[in-house]
């Protein structure tokens, strides 16, 4: 049953057509070069508009792997495919098991979370329908969907196992340099209780983070989330226009605001306290 005829799952015309405007993300994304404000994270600042860090993250990501797997669920029986091939699960599979960690236990786990802007909210949520929309059209029916279409695609298992590796890497080591900062967070909660016993002012606490890839680079957990959605791409076959795009709009939604974190670092600790550190693109940048 559609929830929204031919878009909610998509038609075949209007899957191609949301395609094509995904595409183009970047074009949106790239305004993040000429504008300071994000109103997120340590960038978050008051305003009548921020909705709660952990329900607006919640509301903001679970719409994503939601709708993969209802697309997942509906839209083969409209055309007629009975079951799908294993790889297709495999890959829905994937993004299911990211985001069930970064849309649900993240913000669990969390000891706090800043405001997050509505406008903020809002282009992570058309990002998550479109993103969601895209792959879960591909993979459902408007991709491969029989073995032998896998296999015209120069598909292969050793390919598809590259992926993999190059997927459970990028998102453990995104795993452990969140918990790198979910302990940072911790010890300033600490700090922060300790001196209200005490009857002192509390001001906020940064820290530069120093182990694991933080010991090389600012932004680890940016970069080994594009490693993980480039395994994603690499297993799903060069041929997987949304899985490409995906990785291309998550690059360019996420260095404009490494650029600018790694900006913020330096005001705030000098530049000594991060000589030797890459901002997000090691050897490069």
């Amino acid at each position: 049953m559609a929830i929204v005829q031919d878009w909610l799952p998509a038609s075949q015309d209007n899957y191609e057509k949301i395609l094509f405007w995904w595409k183009l993300y970047p074009l949106l994304a790239s305004f993040q070069w000429f504008i300071s404000w994000y109103g997120m994270g340590k960038t978050s600042v008051q305003s009548k508009f921020n909705i709660p860090g952990r329900i607006a993250w919640v509301t903001m990501e679970v719409p994503g792997f939601t709708t993969l797997l209802y697309i997942m669920s509906a839209l083969p029986a409209q055309h007629g495919i009975t079951d799908l091939p294993w790889q297709n699960k495999v890959l829905a599979g994937l993004f299911v098991i990211h985001y069930t960690y970064r849309a649900v236990i993240f913000p669990i786990i969390q000891p706090s979370m800043s405001p997050i802007h509505v406008l903020v909210w809002i282009n992570a949520i058309i990002f998550q329908l479109c993103n969601a929309t895209c792959l879960g059209s591909w993979l459902a029916a408007y991709g491969p969907t029989t073995q032998e279409e896998w296999k015209s695609q120069n598909w292969s298992v050793l390919q598809f196992s590259v992926g993999l590796v190059l997927f459970y890497v990028g998102l453990a080591a995104n795993y452990f340099s969140d918990e790198e900062l979910r302990e940072i967070r911790r010890g300033e909660l600490r700090r922060q209780s300790k001196l209200k016993q005490q009857g002192k002012t509390v001001d906020k606490h940064y820290e530069v983070p120093q182990n694991g890839l933080f010991r090389y680079m600012l932004y680890p957990h940016y970069f080994m989330e594009w490693v993980e959605w480039l395994g994603y791409w690499v297993a799903a076959g060069v041929a997987c226009t949304p899985a490409r795009s995906f990785l291309v709009n998550e690059f360019f939604a996420m260095l404009p605001r490494a650029v600018s974190g790694g900006k913020w670092y330096k005001q705030k600790f000098g530049e000594d306290k991060i000589k030797g550190k890459y901002v997000i693109i090691p050897g490069v940048y």
